[in-house]
């Protein structure tokens, strides 16, 4: 795993307790929109300051189609799930996108095969991840195919990037997908939300964080390495962020932590090592025949 990833993981596994927070102090939405928002303020000075073009028609539409689903849709089906099932199988259910990704991946993206040695990391590390969060399957069933679809939208906005827009300017990409994103969040908060807000410095800080640093920094960073990495293995690192989210939990909120979750974590551990890791034998073999083929 590289530095800019395992940061990525901090930031965003970090971010569970400041979302946490942030939705003590605001409905949840309102704060995914407030959240997106701010990035996507920010992103947009810096669009700005740099000079960065408007995007063109043929990518324009890509941009909103992957704002509606990964910022929108993602934030919103999750949030509505919560109300129906345990925070712990919606997590679950959140981060199987690797899973989803990588499937998709297998069969749309050129030289990006799912291996076995592939599959069987990535299922691992899911069944990590649900001892980890002490999960009991339980709640509504729509809701929990609610949750699912998350996963879902979340690996299907990153295939579209794969495909259609690798090579486009990742903080042009970002910006407007977030800007799109935030705005279909307000929408939907305005029209449906009726919980109240609580303004003050520390719910601003809440917002900065989440919006500046795990938002409008942290989309960009995953953007990059998306565009650079192979999807399977970018997004099962992924897993990392609910153990990162669980350990800031202990230490900030002073949750408990069992050792079921442990097992879990070090299972979540392994699956990413499985998966980020080539097999010994087969690069032996590589090597063997360039051998070969030189004499």
């Amino acid at each position: 795993m590289s530095a800019s990833m395992a940061m990525l993981c901090l930031v965003w596994g970090f971010n569970f307790v400041i979302m946490k927070l942030g939705n003590g102090a605001f409905p949840p939405v309102m704060f995914a929109a407030l959240r997106f928002s701010t990035g996507a303020i920010v992103l947009l000075g810096i669009i700005f300051m740099k000079k960065i073009p408007l995007p063109n028609k043929s990518e324009f539409k890509w941009f909103v189609l992957c704002g509606l689903i990964q910022t929108t849709y993602f934030n919103i089906a999750i949030q509505i799930s919560l109300n129906y099932v345990s925070a712990g199988l919606t997590s679950v259910l959140t981060y199987s996108m690797p899973l989803f990704l990588s499937i998709m991946a297998h069969w749309w993206i050129p030289g990006e095969q799912l291996t076995t040695r592939k599959t069987f990391g990535i299922v691992l590390g899911i069944v990590g991840l649900f001892l980890a969060m002490n999960t009991h399957l339980g709640g509504f069933f729509w809701a929990v195919l609610l949750a699912l679809s998350s996963a879902v939208s979340w690996a299907v906005a990153n295939l579209l990037f794969k495909l259609k827009l690798k090579h486009s300017n990742i903080i042009q990409y970002t910006t407007w997908q977030m800007t799109m994103g935030a705005l279909g969040l307000w929408i939907y908060s305005l029209s449906f939300e009726h919980g109240e807000s609580h303004w003050g410095l520390m719910p601003a800080v809440y917002i900065l964080f989440s919006g500046i640093v795990a938002s409008a920094l942290a989309f960009v960073m995953w953007n990059h390495i998306l565009s650079r990495t192979e999807a399977s293995k970018a997004s099962t690192s992924l897993l990392l962020v609910p153990m990162v989210g669980i350990i800031s939990g202990c230490v900030f909120l002073n949750e408990s932590l069992k050792i079921v979750t442990l097992a879990g974590i070090l299972l979540v551990l392994t699956g990413i090592w499985i998966v980020n890791t080539k097999n010994a034998d087969k690069s032996n073999r590589v090597e063997s025949n360039a051998g070969n083929k030189s004499l």
